[in-house]
């Protein structure tokens, strides 16, 4: 075979796509290490640049502001892209942004680098959803969607044990900026990985109208399956979102850790969405293919994810911070079990050609729930009435959320 002849997607070798999942993944990591070093670095940031809590709601409400409103064009944008230019355009300009915060010295500095972080962070998750349905059959889907969010959890857990240690060493700026360098480095990977590969054949595979070529959402917002994934997205994601930006927070507030006595407590956490990520995946899989309905399958696994977050409030009715560990871990793990088959389908009932913006769309209000809990977060904080309401909301958030669903789509049905 000659050094310029193309290998159509569908016709790699497994090796080959478990590299390029491995990438994706990797990209994932990246993605979330970037949000998270604000998180994990706050008591020391906040030290140095003197935030308030609302001060720290704020930057979070722009962040997720910047990424929900991002999200209405960049699912476009990886549809138009298609999945070989989408990735590394992604990862370099979310580093660039990530590297940007070495420099900030203000909060409308912060601000800045934050509504950037979001707006191209945004990137991340139309394309990874739309790059493992590419590299990946129907059948398989599922199951690399779990494996897909139980690895990115790694960089959850990766983050809360690496970052005060390279903050030691370089400084909560130096941080920053090697988390940026080194997305730098995977774009300049991916683009030698993918070289010789033709994505064409399965992107379009699906006819693609005049109307689906433009950043539009009529169609899509005409949609009942659209709007039962939107409004589960608003409710599941805020919960997730109030985790990923102040559970740091609430172990500095609630048992006096900060610091690297932070990193074990936060790693075990995040374990517990990997354990969930995998089963939320796995299992469905295993089910679908030995014939069991793609209705009940998908649907009975939200349900048991929305039953496991309920005792979360428990986490503030304990002296001993391993218990709340333990109570968080689970709710991670639902979440992520919750999400994974929220993700799936999409996948599943949504035309391939589609998949991009309704990725977008859902991950838009999500981002909208995020950014509201947040700014919420830091005003229920300031006023002194603690984690306690923010807690009894998440505890019902996903089974709201299912509730919806089956309102909206009461039998689901391949695309």
């Amino acid at each position: 075979m000659s050094a310029g002849t193309k290998i159509a997607v569908s016709g790699i070798a497994g090796r080959t796509r478990w590299l390029l999942f491995g990438l994706v993944v990797t990209a994932g990591i990246l993605n979330l290490i970037d949000r998270q070093i604000i998180s994990v670095l706050k008591p020391v940031i906040a030290q140095d640049l003197g935030w308030t809590d609302d001060d720290y709601g704020t930057l979070a409400a722009w962040f997720q502001g910047a990424a929900a409103f991002a999200f209405l064009f960049t699912g476009w944008i990886a549809d138009r892209l298609g999945v070989k230019w989408a990735n590394p355009i992604g990862v370099a300009a979310w580093s660039l942004a990530a590297i940007a915060h070495g420099w900030a010295h203000s909060m409308v500095h912060f601000i800045l680098c934050r509504v950037s972080l979001g707006a191209t962070e945004a990137m991340g998750t139309p394309t990874g959803i739309k790059t493992i349905a590419t590299i990946f059959p129907p059948s398989l889907r599922s199951a690399g969607f779990g494996l897909g969010n139980a690895a990115n959890s790694v960089g959850a857990v990766v983050a809360p044990l690496a970052i005060p240690v390279v903050a030691l060493w370089w400084g909560w700026r130096g941080t920053f900026i090697a988390a940026g360098l080194v997305g730098l480095v995977w774009a300049a990977l991916w683009l030698v990985a993918t070289r010789r590969i033709d994505f064409a054949g399965r992107e379009e595979a699906a006819p693609v109208s005049d109307g689906d070529q433009a950043p539009v959402y009529g169609p899509i917002l005409k949609d009942r399956r659209t709007w039962a994934i939107a409004v589960a997205k608003v409710l599941s994601d805020a919960t997730w979102w109030l985790l990923l930006f102040w559970m740091p927070d609430f172990f500095n507030r609630q048992f006096g850790l900060s610091g690297v006595d932070l990193g074990p407590p936060l790693a075990v956490a995040y374990g517990g969405a990997a354990i969930g990520s995998l089963v939320g995946g796995i299992v469905p899989a295993r089910l679908l293919s030995r014939g069991h309905g793609l209705n009940r399958v998908r649907k009975g696994t939200l349900l048991v994810s929305a039953l496991l977050v309920l005792p979360v409030p428990l986490a503030l009715q304990t002296d001993n911070y391993w218990f709340a560990v333990g109570i968080l871990a689970l709710t991670l793990a639902a979440h992520q079990g919750f999400s994974t088959n929220l993700f799936a389908l999409i996948a599943d009932v949504t035309p391939h050609a589609k998949v991009g913006r309704v990725t977008s769309f859902g991950a838009f209000c999500g981002n909208l729930g995020g950014m509201a809990i947040a700014k919420i977060a830091g005003l229920t904080l300031a006023a002194g009435l603690g984690y306690l309401p923010l807690f009894l909301f998440a505890a019902i958030s996903y089974l709201l959320g299912i509730g919806w669903i089956q309102l909206l789509l009461p039998r689901l049905q391949r695309a």
